[in-house]
């Protein structure tokens, strides 16, 4: 793929490409290789970016999505992996998603949440990761419910089943495996929202979008996404955008 200086320029000013990988999401940074640099789908796909440029990457890690947003203009990170969600777009651009993750409700078989919307009354509390893209889309969405933001999606997960809320809204194959390890749960389907894992940059580099834009296209439509998300044991947790 051919890769104008300009692009070059806006995407690694410093020789290296420097991706922002956020480390709280399971599904894709799934394990941790013997030097200790994290493996997973995303850092696949900054690689995949760094090697198209012919420039070496260095992963910068975050905690959690929210800071590495935050961190958009500090010239510490040049590409970010990050969901896309309509608050996180005033500050950054985004390129089109290279995989898709669906969020549910879980509550219990007895509960009288039958729909999405049925979840959204007052005195209900939803437990969700904090600034997760699911929650920025419940907060943009949801008017009656009270939202209860924990620190990671353990510790929302760890509300539902200490019974302090009654609903938790989380990933669906996180959602899945407790399912399968617990009785008297529910999922509500369809999902609520669906989280588009995409690639976001400083606003402004509209040459260096449209790059990653193909190049994701060109993944997609070669089968190097899928190959990856077989390699990581995620075919069918997370789904690719053909669009």
């Amino acid at each position: 793929m051919f890769v104008s200086d300009v692009v070059k320029q806006q995407l690694a000013p410093t020789g290296v490409l420097r991706a922002g990988i956020n480390l709280s999401n399971f599904l894709l940074v799934s394990g941790t290789a013997a030097d200790g640099s994290p493996k997973g789908i995303s850092p696949d796909i900054a690689n995949l970016v760094a090697s198209t440029l012919g420039l070496p990457c260095k992963l910068v890690c975050f905690d959690r999505p929210g800071e590495l947003a935050d961190a958009v203009n500090q010239d510490i990170w040049d590409i970010g992996n990050i969901a896309f969600e309509a608050e996180r777009a005033q500050t950054l651009d985004f390129s089109h998603p290279y995989v898709v993750i669906e969020a549910n409700f879980l509550v219990r078989h007895d509960d009288d949440f039958l729909t999405n919307d049925d979840v959204d009354r007052a005195g209900a509390k939803i437990a969700v990761s904090e600034r997760s893209a699911y929650d920025l889309w419940l907060t943009d969405h949801f008017s009656q419910a009270q939202i209860i933001r924990a620190s990671s999606i353990q510790a929302a997960h760890d509300l539902f089943f200490e019974k302090k809320v009654d609903v938790l809204a989380s990933l669906k194959p996180k959602l899945l495996e407790d399912m399968a390890n617990n009785s008297g749960l529910r999922m509500i389907d369809p999902p609520f929202t669906a989280v588009k894992q995409s690639i976001g940059l400083a606003k402004g580099k509209a040459d260096s979008i449209a790059f990653i834009n193909a190049l994701i296209a060109q993944s997609i439509e070669n089968g190097w996404i899928a190959a990856q998300l077989e390699i990581h044991g995620m075919t069918g947790k997370l789904g690719i955008d053909p669009n």
